[in-house]
């Protein structure tokens, strides 16, 4: 059933240092659950019951959260071999703290936490693996999320554009590259409007710091850049 998601699997960081051999025994142990959804479709519902943590195997969703005045802000878009649910499924609360919803057609895997962590019955090496590979990316999340806090301390605009454009640059290792995020969908991330967020990007390229072409952004002036994130 899981062979046509190797790929995916072998870019998972949950499965990291498993191969597809052992990986099926893990799966036997788990007895993960696949579902499918349509654009838009709510895969998770913010206070819902918990049902697992989520692998993206095709397609991509959207993690947001809104707060108290019904405002959503964006967390994470995840593509396949992605994972949602992560920090939320040893919590003990044993509900959604997020909402996530398809972006497009896709298919999640949820896999049942409790049985991440607990015993193995065949006591294998690929299960103590999955269980470091869990400790690894729950770290690396609490990191990610200490990263947003920080966007949302930065008080100017232009300062939290400059900055998310400059990580983007540096990932990409080029002055050109395509938003990972839609411009509505960078506005909640940067917990921002969609018309300030695009007024702003439109004044940065009649200074000549940037230019853009619907998802694609060309950054020309790095050194002016950096120093409005400063």
């Amino acid at each position: 059933m899981f062979k046509k998601w190797t790929k995916v699997f072998s870019e998972c960081a949950l499965f990291r240092g498993i191969d597809p051999e052992e990986l099926n025994v893990v799966f036997n142990c788990l007895k993960p659950k696949v579902s499918s959804y349509e654009k838009n479709e709510w895969v998770a519902v913010a206070g819902e019951k918990f049902n697992g943590l989520g692998v993206v195997l095709s397609g991509e969703v959207v993690v947001a959260k809104e707060n108290a005045a019904g405002n959503r802000v964006i967390m994470a878009v995840n593509g396949p071999g992605e994972m949602f649910g992560e920090m939320a499924a040893f919590s003990g609360d044993g509900v959604w703290p997020v909402t996530v919803v398809a972006r497009g057609t896709c298919t999640v895997m949820f896999l049942p936490a409790g049985k991440i962590v607990g015993n193995c019955e065949r006591a294998c090496l690929s299960h103590r693996q999955l269980i470091t590979n869990m400790l690894e990316i729950v770290s690396g999340k609490a990191l990610m999320l200490h990263r947003k806090v920080e966007y949302l301390a930065i008080k100017s605009l232009r300062g939290k554009i400059s900055i998310f454009l400059l990580e983007q640059y540096k990932r990409a290792g080029s002055p050109t590259f395509i938003l990972p995020l839609k411009r509505n969908e960078l506005a909640d991330f940067l917990n921002v409007s969609r018309p300030s967020l695009s007024r702003e990007m439109c004044r940065l390229r009649d200074e000549g710091v940037i230019d853009f072409h619907r998802d694609s952004i060309k950054i020309k002036e790095v050194d002016a850049l950096r120093s409005m994130a400063e």
